[in-house]
């Protein structure tokens, strides 16, 4: 799955976090300090600090990916290598648009608050100047966030190519064990479509999450007080880590089952789907005492799924409802006093709804997570079987799978 697209994969994803942590602590500790290198800051009339940013970021990339290219090329490695690189990159610009989004709440929620307190205070160049500025910043974002995606298309296409290639090149060594065919065309196209459902998420959780938890650091001394505790530096920090982990944490507990029985569930398919298809050749095959078995494996299974996924939901939807009301809560004694101006209430609240939706990753995509675990066990299981791995039995279990002859 992985060796066939990327370059010594569990090396690269690892060095991939490593590179990526370092390069974020460097920043913030060291090199933000500095002035930028280049002079393009005053050729653009622009921010010295943010354009520093952007040429730090790029060669952070650019070394990571040539490293790679250069001390460990493999066939798919420009997409793979590249690919990711930019696909990290392009993200983080996303999220830098929405900080920029989340600074213009505050500027424009505080123009509202002013107009509505004492009106004629602001003129219509300002609230409408105001309007345009946020109208410029979403059309970037829609344009970026549209080729992104695009992007992302192609890039886990060429990954599903390279597993697809990979597979077929022994072809030869693989026909021969149950369910080759759907585990090279049906598993490897819906372990692509996660993969670009999935993986963009999550870069784009770690992305947002570093982005977004310093500002809300920043943001969080207007804050002093919150109930039951009392003064607390930093609360809203730590009420949105706390909290997210442990709605993480409750919820992988409660559908921890959920992956093995997506996982049996994809077994007893294939093993009912495969009768029906002797069937369509042999009149012996197929007959109702077969099919009647087959079909009721597969009816216990979806009876347990939806069993599991009922208790899952009223957990996870009763912690998503209850984590709406959080913020408002923590911040009760400072809206109650008053220290709070419209707009600094909007971007602490949307700030710390992207640091809480960032380490909630799991909880909201633990429905796609779960499958993507279960096509990757059975993918894994495949490898397994073309490696001649006894462990590999599980291939030939339940439901009409037998052995193969000779193995």
């Amino acid at each position: 799955m992985f060796r066939s697209f990327f370059p010594k994969p569990q090396l690269f994803l690892l060095t991939a976090f490593i590179w990526a942590l370092a390069c974020i602590l460097f920043w913030y500790l060291v090199a933000a300090e500095w002035s930028e290198p280049l002079g393009v800051a005053n050729l653009l009339g622009v921010e010295d600090r943010a354009v520093w940013l952007y040429q730090f970021v790029i060669s952070c990339y650019a070394i990571f990916a040539l490293t790679w290219l250069r001390f460990a090329p493999h066939e798919w490695g420009q997409w793979s290598v590249f690919g990711t690189v930019a696909i990290i990159f392009v993200t983080w610009f996303q999220v830098q648009i929405d900080v920029s989004i989340n600074d213009w709440y505050g500027d424009f929620y505080n123009i509202v608050q002013s107009a509505l307190n004492e009106p004629g205070s602001i003129t219509p160049s300002e609230y409408y100047a105001s309007i345009a500025t946020f109208l410029k910043l979403a059309m970037i974002a829609i344009t970026v966030h549209v080729l992104t995606n695009f992007g992302v298309k192609h890039y886990v296409f060429r990954w599903r190519t390279a597993m697809n290639n990979h597979y077929m090149e022994i072809w030869d060594k693989v026909r021969h064990i149950e369910g080759a065919s759907q585990r090279i065309q049906e598993d490897c196209m819906r372990f692509a479509e996660l993969m670009e459902r999935i993986g963009k998420r999550t870069v784009d959780a770690m992305m947002t999450l570093v982005a977004f938890l310093p500002l809300l650091w920043v943001l969080s001394d207007n804050i002093p007080e919150i109930p039951i505790i009392g003064e607390l530096p930093k609360a809203l920090v730590w009420i949105a880590v706390i909290w997210s982990l442990f709605g993480t944490g409750l919820l992988a507990l409660v559908g921890i089952r959920l992956p093995g029985l997506e996982f049996r569930n994809q077994r007893v398919e294939a093993a009912y789907r495969k009768e029906l298809v002797l069937g369509e050749d042999d009149a012996a095959r197929a007959q109702p005492p077969t099919w009647r078995e087959l079909f009721q494996h597969v009816r216990k299974n979806y009876f347990r799924l939806y069993f599991n996924y009922m208790y899952f939901d009223v957990f996870r939807y009763g912690y998503l409802q209850f984590g709406v009301m959080v913020p408002m809560l923590a911040m009760g004694p400072s809206i109650i006093a008053g220290s709070l101006t419209f707009g600094l209430w909007r971007q602490i609240l949307n700030a710390f709804d992207r640091v809480e939706s960032s380490i909630q990753f799991l909880v909201h995509s633990w429905t796609s997570i779960v499958e993507l675990m279960s096509i990757y066990k059975r993918l894994r299981a495949f490898e397994a079987a073309i490696a001649g791995d006894e462990q590999a039995a599980i291939e030939f279990e339940a439901g009409g799978m037998t052995r193969p002859a000779g193995e």
